[in-house]
C-alpha cells in the first residue's frame, strides 16, 4: 500500500429510527439523493480521495446494502460484514480489525452528505499522528464537543470548560490503530466512550477545524429533503440562468398548504425561484401520486395546456420542482374583484382553457399514469363521491343518526347512469376548483393535476363554476353554464337538454365529493377552516336536488336539507 493510501469504515448497521417508517422498508445507506444512494456517494469520494479498502458494516436489511454494494462492481475491494447485534460504533472498528490494518484508517457516518476534502484530512492526521482526529465544524445545531484552544478535544459533552469552544462533529474522522487496545472483542461500544478514554489515558483526540464547506445529516425527513434540494436546485437553476449557484445562495421559504398532506416551498437564486412540490419519502413500487403528478404535468405541457412546467424531480424524495407562477389564485383574484363583469370575464377565459385542456389532454393520455384510476366510471361515483359523502360527512362529521342509505345507493346509481349516457370524456383533471387555478400576468395556469383521468368535460365544468370557495351566484353559474354550451356548439333542443341534465349529475356528484372531503379533513385532519365552506356545498345540492328534474332525487334532497339543518345547529352551537 502506497504511504499516503488509507482503508476506510463505512458505519451502515444503524436502524435508521429517525426515518422510520421509510427505513423500515429500505436501509438509511439506501437512500437516495438525487438518483443516488448515500452510501454510493460516499464511496465513490473515498475512492477519488485514495481510498485502498473499503469495510462497510450492515446489521438492518443487510442484504438489500450487501446486493447493491455488490452490483456496482467497485474498482477497490468493498468488505460488508453483517452483526451479530449492533455493536456500536466502536465495536464495528473491532470487527474490522483485521482488515483496516496497522496504518491510520478513516470512518465515516452513512448518513451524511458532504464535501469535506477526505485526502486532506488524512493528510492533516499523518502530519501530527495524534490517536485519533476528528474532523469538527461551527453548527450551532450540533455543537456539543469541548476544544481547546490548542485544537485538543477535551470532552464530548457540553458544557466546554474554560477557554474551550463548543464545536460539532461532522461524523468524518481519521483513527490511529492504537484505539483497538481500548476494544473488547465482539462488545458492543460507541467509539465516543473509546475516545473518552484514551483521553483520559492522555492520548491526543485533536480536532480538525473546517469551514467553507458543505455538509448534511441526512437522518431526518427534513434534513434528507433539504439534502436533495441543495444537490438537484443548484443543477436546475444553472440551466435556468447560466450560473450555477452554492446550495448556501439558495433561500428556501415553506408555502401555504391544502387539503392534501403535501407540503410546497418557493427556493430561489437571484431573481429566479422554483416551487418545490414535496410529496414525502417514497419507498412503493407502485404508481404513485407523486409518479401521477410527474407523468401527467409533462404530457400536459408538451401538449401546450397551461400548466407550469416540470424542471427536475426525484422520486425517491417526492420532490417535484416546478416553475413559480406566483402566488395569487383564482379564489382571491375573484375576492377581490371590483364588480362580477370581471368575474364573468374571468371564469369564460377559464373555460375556454378548460376545453382546451380537455381535447388536448386526451391525446395520448396513458391511462397507466393515472394512480386512483383510469377512467372515471360507475364504481368511482358510487365509492368516492356517493358513499365518501355519506360515510365522511353525513355519519362521521356530522353524526347523522337516520340514514337512507340504500334509497340513496340508488340515486346515485342513477345519477351515474346519466353521466356515463349523457357526458362527453375526454382528458379530466378530477379537482379543477378555484385553489387549484392561478391566475399570471399571461393567463390563467392550472396546477394539482395529478387525480386526473378519462372522464368528463362536464364534471371538470362543475367543479369549476359550483366551487364552494367561491360560491358564485346562481345567476352567474347559470350565465357560465350557457356559456360553455355556446363554445362546444352546443344551440339548444335534444343537445342542449341532454348536456344540462349531465352537467346537473355531475355537479351533485362533485358536491357530494367536497363535503366528504371537507369533513374528513376536519374530523381527521384537524383542518377546521374547511369546514366554513360546507354551508355553500349544501346550498349547491339542495338547489341541484329541487324539483322532479331527471333523474329525480327525492330521498338525497330530503338528506341535504336534514343535513343542513344539522350543520346550521353545530355552528349555532359553536
Amino acid at each position: 500500500m502506497p504511504d499516503n493510501a488509507f482503508n476506510a469504515l463505512i458505519l451502515a448497521a444503524g436502524l435508521g429510527t429517525r426515518l422510520r417508517p421509510h427505513s423500515r422498508k429500505v436501509p438509511k445507506p439506501l437512500f437516495a439523493v438525487a438518483g443516488r444512494p448515500a452510501i454510493d456517494i460516499i464511496i465513490s469520494r473515498l475512492i477519488d480521495a485514495g481510498v485502498g479498502t473499503i469495510t462497510v458494516n450492515v446489521f438492518h436489511l443487510p442484504d438489500q446494502i450487501t446486493g447493491y454494494i455488490a452490483s456496482r462492481n467497485y474498482q477497490v475491494p468493498v468488505v460488508c460484514r453483517r452483526e451479530p447485534h449492533l455493536l456500536g460504533t466502536g465495536g464495528a472498528i473491532g470487527n474490522f480489525s483485521d482488515v483496516l490494518g496497522n496504518r491510520p484508517f478513516v470512518m465515516i457516518n452513512s448518513d451524511i452528505l458532504t464535501d469535506i476534502a477526505i485526502a486532506d484530512m488524512v493528510r492533516h492526521h499523518n502530519a501530527r499522528s495524534p490517536a485519533a482526529t476528528l474532523v469538527m465544524h461551527d453548527h450551532p445545531d450540533y455543537n456539543k464537543v469541548a476544544v481547546d484552544p490548542e485544537g485538543r478535544i477535551a470532552a464530548f459533552t457540553p458544557p466546554a470548560g474554560r477557554n474551550q469552544s463548543l464545536m460539532a462533529f461532522t461524523g468524518l474522522q481519521v483513527i490511529d490503530p492504537v484505539i483497538y487496545e481500548y476494544i473488547t472483542p465482539k462488545q458492543a461500544v460507541s467509539s465516543i466512550d473509546l475516545f473518552s478514554a484514551m483521553i483520559a489515558d492522555g492520548r491526543r483526540i485533536e480536532a480538525y477545524r473546517v469551514s467553507g464547506h458543505y455538509w448534511m445529516d441526512l437522518g431526518t425527513p427534513r434534513c434528507f429533503r433539504q439534502a436533495v434540494i441543495d444537490t438537484m436546485a443548484p443543477e436546475i437553476f444553472q440551466r435556468l440562468t447560466g450560473q450555477k449557484p452554492r446550495a448556501d445562495d439558495l433561500y428556501c421559504r415553506a408555502l401555504a398548504g391544502d387539503g392534501s398532506d403535501r407540503q410546497w416551498l418557493r427556493i430561489g437564486f437571484n431573481n429566479q425561484s422554483l416551487i418545490v412540490a414535496d410529496h414525502g419519502i417514497n419507498t412503493n413500487k407502485a404508481v404513485t401520486e407523486f409518479d401521477a403528478f410527474v407523468a401527467i404535468g409533462r404530457h400536459l405541457f408538451d401538449k401546450g395546456v397551461c400548466v407550469p412546467e416540470i424542471h427536475g424531480h426525484d422520486r425517491f424524495s417526492g420532490l417535484v420542482f416546478v416553475s413559480d407562477l406566483g402566488d395569487t389564485l383564482l379564489q382571491q383574484a375573484v375576492e377581490n374583484a371590483p364588480g362580477t363583469d370581471l368575474v364573468e370575464k374571468y371564469y369564460k377565459s377559464v373555460i375556454d382553457r378548460l376545453m382546451d385542456m380537455h381535447s388536448r389532454g386526451s391525446e395520448g393520455f396513458d391511462p397507466a399514469w393515472a394512480y386512483q384510476g383510469a377512467v372515471y366510471d360507475r364504481q368511482m361515483i358510487l365509492e368516492k363521491e356517493g358513499r365518501y359523502f355519506v360515510t365522511a360527512f353525513l355519519q362521521n362529521y356530522l353524526e347523522m343518526a337516520k340514514i337512507e342509505t340504500k334509497a340513496l345507493e340508488s340515486e346515485f346509481c342513477a345519477m351515474a347512469d346519466v353521466i356515463s349516457e349523457s357526458c362527453c370524456y375526454g382528458f379530466m383533471h378530477r379537482d379543477f376548483q378555484s385553489r387549484n387555478i392561478m391566475v399570471t400576468q399571461k393567463g390563467f395556469f392550472f396546477i394539482d393535476f395529478q387525480a386526473a383521468r378519462i372522464g368528463p368535460l362536464e364534471y371538470d365544468l362543475a367543479s369549476l363554476i359550483t366551487d364552494p370557495y367561491v360560491a358564485l351566484a346562481p345567476e352567474l353559474q347559470n350565465r357560465l353554464v350557457d356559456y360553455a354550451m355556446h363554445q362546444l356548439g352546443i344551440r339548444g333542443g335534444r343537445g342542449k337538454k341532454t348536456f344540462q341534465k349531465g352537467y346537473r349529475c355531475c355537479a351533485i356528484s362533485r358536491n357530494l365529493q367536497a363535503l366528504g372531503a371537507y369533513g374528513r379533513l376536519v374530523r381527521e385532519k384537524g383542518k377546521t377552516e374547511f369546514a366554513s365552506y360546507m354551508p355553500a356545498a349544501l346550498a349547491n345540492l339542495k338547489r341541484l336536488t329541487a324539483g322532479a328534474a331527471d333523474p329525480p332525487l327525492p330521498v338525497l334532497a330530503k338528506t341535504v336539507t336534514h343535513a343542513g339543518r344539522l350543520l346550521g345547529r353545530r355552528r349555532h352551537e359553536k
